[in-house]
């Protein structure tokens, strides 16, 4: 009797182990799937942009009235952004893309200051019709390698969790065979060799913006090193197993790749600057439970674990719930003025109140010395600027970083048009409005949270 209870009670045992791992391998699929959809989503979107990009900029060639030249060159940069952001969606963290992506920065910033001055009194001169046609021409090769490894992908059935994959094992060499891979080296490599032609002229008054943290002096910390500080921002004290990764050559900042297997299921990962070992970002792919603590207590969490890192003159600027995980970004505060360049995000689960996530990304790319000066106009003065439909509710002084890429004190109000909000930056200097941004609603919660 007792064997037959123990044998049934085995094969219960059996029967849920099979269970359970069914469903672990389910919902891997369904993360691989979704990553894999997106990932398509994002080339094809590249590929997209770059036929319209270069039909764009060659239709400004049969342009001569600043009607049409100015949107024209207006709707390149807007494309170009757009690419940008295409390019940013793809599992390219391990294989420099950076020259595809200056390119397209040099497309922006030529199509942007050209378009923003009057072509009347300043129409294209002949440097620039040639910048044009070297940007046309360089653009239609792009288009064409974007084409072919679209083609590849498609007639070979591709995966681009595949390439990520390869490009993660390739750790000191270079990435394995692999047919994206190959295509996409040769499109950065024909972008690397149109950064270095002179057929742009001094049509380019500002640099490209790449992501850099040339101004960390700190020492380069070693694998061991990396490891510590990993466990110690992403909250780790165990790990069934640890992987180390180093950025591969033609990156534009050097940083170590921390896998963390905490346990079946739960993987987090911590991309670190070598000098310094400074969190980029930390990712804790854990399931979130049921939401059992606010939003308000999820950011005096977020705001205590930014202060034990050594984090300093750090604010909230905004907060959202998505379902069960709470979003806080923090700037830096100098003298109350919000750095808007300077943000931190943290995702903070709001089951049991653990951080989830980070991106400091762009604090450690600007964050510096900034003295904030005094204002040349007044408040009543920057409000004239503002269109009188808009109730303002609030305002202050901040500081943001315009599109060539320079600190601008703002005057910056909140205020209302029927049900929208917005924010609205006037330059404190000479009343201009630098930008206007809408407020979204925070993401509807249907869980009730005990």
């Amino acid at each position: 009797m007792i064997r037959n209870i123990l044998i049934g009670v085995l094969a219960i045992g059996l029967a849920g182990t099979a269970y359970w791992g069914y469903t672990q391998k389910q919902e891997k699929d369904a993360l691989l799937i979704n990553a894999e959809n997106t990932y398509q989503r994002a080339f094809n979107d590249l590929a997209y942009d770059m036929d319209v990009l270069n039909d764009k900029i060659g239709t400004t060639l049969a342009m001569n009235s600043r009607e049409s030249l100015s949107p024209a060159l207006v709707d390149v940069w807007r494309i170009t952004n757009s690419a940008h952001g295409s390019v940013g969606q793809l599992p390219l963290t391990l294989m420099p893309f950076h020259e595809t992506e200056a390119f397209l920065t040099k497309i922006g910033d030529f199509a942007y200051q050209t378009s923003v001055r009057d072509l009347d009194k300043s129409p294209l001169t002949d440097q620039e019709y040639k910048t044009l046609e070297g940007l046309y021409k360089n653009s239609s090769e792009i288009q064409g390698e974007l084409r072919k490894v679209q083609s590849e992908i498609m007639s070979n059935n591709l995966k681009w969790t595949d390439v990520e994959m390869v490009l993660a094992q390739a750790e000191g060499d270079e990435p394995q065979d692999n047919l994206v891979i190959d295509g996409l080296k040769t499109i950065e490599k024909n972008a690397k060799s149109y950064g270095q032609k002179d057929d742009y002229g001094t049509a380019f008054t500002s640099s490209p913006k790449k992501i850099t943290y040339d101004h960390i002096n700190d020492k380069v910390i070693s694998r061991k090193e990396a490891i510590k500080h990993a466990k110690e921002y992403a909250n780790v004290t165990n790990a069934k197993s640890v992987k180390v990764t180093e950025n591969k050559d033609g990156s534009n900042y050097d940083f170590y790749h921390v896998s963390m297997n905490v346990r079946d299921g739960e993987n987090v990962d911590v991309d670190l600057t070598k000098k310094g070992g400074y969190p980029i970002y930390i990712i804790n792919d854990r399931a979130v439970g049921k939401a059992k603590i606010s939003l308000n207590d999820g950011f005096k969490k977020a705001e205590s674990y930014l202060k034990k890192m050594g984090y300093k003159n750090i604010g909230l600027y905004e907060s959202t719930q998505y379902q069960n995980v709470g979003v806080y970004t923090f700037v830096t505060e100098l003298n109350t003025v919000p750095v808007y360049e300077e943000a931190i995000k943290i995702k903070v689960g709001l089951d049991d109140g653990t951080i989830v996530g980070l991106v400091a990304e762009d604090y450690l790319q600007n964050h510096k010395d900034r003295t904030i000066g005094k204002p040349k106009i007044s408040e009543e003065e920057a409000r004239k600027s503002i269109n009188p439909k808009v109730k303002i509710m609030d305002q202050k002084l901040s500081m943001l970083t315009n599109d060539l890429y320079e600190d601008v004190l703002c005057y910056e109000f909140m205020g209302t048009i029927g049900n929208d909000t917005y924010r609205i930056y006037i330059n404190a200097e000479n009343g201009k409005e630098e930008k206007v941004e809408k407020m979204h609603e925070a993401a509807k919660v249907y869980n009730k949270v005990s």
